[in-house]
């Protein structure tokens, strides 16, 4: 990769404008120098946006950062502003707390208990980040059960049993079929909450995460899912830079509601491009409702062959069972992207196939549904191929072709995965059943 652009690292920080603002230096208390940095800008602790800003060799000072936060969301903070009914950006000292934060403290009054499932399997260095940061949630009352996959070795458990014995917040199982979407069924099956929260074990949330995914909830009837905004925890390498550009899992700044009828955007793909309404790694089901789907498609997600389209899967049925899907942006968690390039060649293959075995399972649970995405195919080849689709123009310079053409290939085995995963599920049953009868 020698001969190709390579992509400078990204200081990632947060800016709180209700705070006086300080300088940013280019270079960090353990040495590293940055050129630029990325600031994530909140208001009353609500994320507006990122903003860009050049570091050069000597940081850049509060008043121009500043000027930069203003032009770039000046829109958003006037309309922040407005709702709170104008209130001024920085309180004086012993002032009433702002609208939305008095909002934000009545609902936790009366929020419900919640579930909290993270599925890893041989990650125990980052779980136990993971779990730190779940541990400091804002939230009133909920409970963390771990999930310990098809594990290789004892340091998952002896990780929860070392450090994590005395909190009866947490709770570990252990699932020994592979896959994250039976890992997923395992905590569904477990979860006391009335609404169940998913993230990875790579994964560190922010304090605010569950509250907000909880309140989304009450944004509309019906509401059965919200999911919520994915930044990075470090973009320090070309690969974390290319992935987080490329296929970056920030869905924007802005709520969204999703249904068939009021709330369905005019996009010719929806509702099978699920990947608009959030990723995997951050979202949340009222627990009554995903138990009577049936959970996840343990023939789908990672660790099985179809590498992926549980969560696609999940979305598209929430919608299509014609409940309300929420993108609350307000609700972060921060993903540390792998940062070699073997894993971001496994990621793009793995990235196809998971969509076409997503779209395989959603036309085998009902044949109708062949003819209709049939009719919107053309659609999807413009979104895929065309140079000017969306998919294409956020393409990072530097970005290896053979990325692309590892997509491509996934796209094509998808649905030979999916089906595959099905038989072997069959056959596991049937083994099960077998041995069952022979005891």
């Amino acid at each position: 990769m020698a001969d190709r652009v390579r992509p400078e690292p990204i200081r990632l920080l947060e800016v709180e404008l209700s705070e006086p603002l300080c300088d940013i230096v280019a270079r960090t208390g353990d040495g590293r120098h940055y050129r630029r940095a990325r600031a994530l800008v909140r208001l009353h602790d609500h994320p507006l946006g990122l903003v860009e800003l050049p570091l050069g060799t000597d940081g850049v000072e509060a008043a121009e950062v500043e000027r930069r936060i203003e032009e770039a969301l000046a829109p958003a903070i006037a309309r922040h502003l407005a709702r709170d009914g104008h209130v001024a950006r920085v309180a004086a000292a012993g002032s009433e707390p702002p609208p939305c934060r008095a909002e934000r403290a009545r609902f936790r009054t009366a929020a419900p208990f919640a579930t909290v499932a993270v599925a890893t399997h041989d990650r125990a260095e980052s779980l136990a980040d993971c779990l730190d940061s779940l541990l400091a949630l804002d939230y009133p009352h909920y409970e963390i059960v771990i999930v310990d996959n098809a594990p290789s070795t004892s340091r998952t458990r002896d990780l929860i049993a070392a450090r994590f014995a005395g909190e009866p917040r947490v709770h570990y199982l252990r699932e020994d079929r592979r896959g994250v979407a039976a890992a997923h069924n395992r905590a569904l099956g477990a979860a006391r909450g009335s609404i169940v929260a998913f993230t990875d074990d790579d994964v560190v949330v922010d304090r605010l995460w569950l509250l907000e995914l909880a309140a989304g909830f009450t944004a509309a009837p019906d509401v059965a899912c919200v999911t919520g905004l994915i930044l990075p925890r470090e973009l320090e390498t070309p690969v974390q830079l290319w992935l987080d550009e490329h296929w970056g899992f920030s869905k924007g700044f802005e709520r969204r509601l999703f249904d068939l009828h009021a709330h369905r955007p005019p996009d010719r793909l929806f509702p099978y491009a699920a990947g608009l309404f959030g990723s995997g790694a951050n979202m949340a089901f009222r627990t009554d409702i995903l138990r009577c789907a049936g959970g996840f498609d343990a023939a789908t997600g990672a660790g099985s062959p179809a590498r992926g389209g549980d969560d696609l899967a999940a979305f598209f049925g929430v919608v299509a069972a014609g409940h309300t899907l929420v993108y609350e942006p307000a609700a972060i968690v921060h993903h540390r992207h792998r940062p070699d390039y073997a894993s971001l060649c496994a990621h793009s293959f793995g990235y196809g196939v998971g969509l076409t075995a997503y779209l395989t399972k959603t036309v085998v649970d009902e044949p109708r549904r062949s003819l209709d995405l049939a009719r919107r195919a053309p659609a999807g080849a413009v979104h895929a191929f065309a140079p000017r689709s969306p998919a294409n123009t956020r393409r990072p310079p530097g970005l290896p072709q053979v990325l692309a053409t590892l997509e491509c290939a996934g796209s094509a085995y998808g649905p030979i995965a999916y089906l595959r995963a099905r038989r072997m599920l069959r056959r596991s049953a049937t083994h099960a059943s077998g041995a069952g009868r022979s005891t």
